[in-house]
């Protein structure tokens, strides 16, 4: 999942947290992931502000998973002393069968 988040951001963002945590309905089982990616320098904010507009409706191709939902939950950013973006994110992922 990170490589792929990796991908969608053009490899220019820096996971500063990320925690995992079980998720389970009637239905389906899977893991809920909330990740704090950092984008510093004005090339990387740029592909930061990219990432936030695409990630909620981007097609994930992740082996044995189905990204059910990805949602930015809070931007962060800064010009001075130099430009930085801190994107707060959380993905679901469900088990495929």
């Amino acid at each position: 999942m990170r490589a792929a988040l990796a991908d969608l951001h053009g490899h220019r963002g820096q996971v500063l947290n990320h925690t995992e945590k079980a998720w389970a309905s009637i239905t389906f089982a899977g893991t809920r992931h909330s990740l704090a990616i950092l984008f510093a320098g004005a090339d990387a904010v740029d592909a930061g502000e990219q990432f936030v507009a695409d990630l909620p409706d981007h097609e994930f191709a992740i082996p044995g998973q189905l990204v059910a939902d990805a949602g930015v939950i809070e931007v962060e950013h800064r010009m001075t002393p130099a430009p930085r973006l801190v994107v707060q994110c959380e993905l679901l992922l469900l088990e495929e069968s």
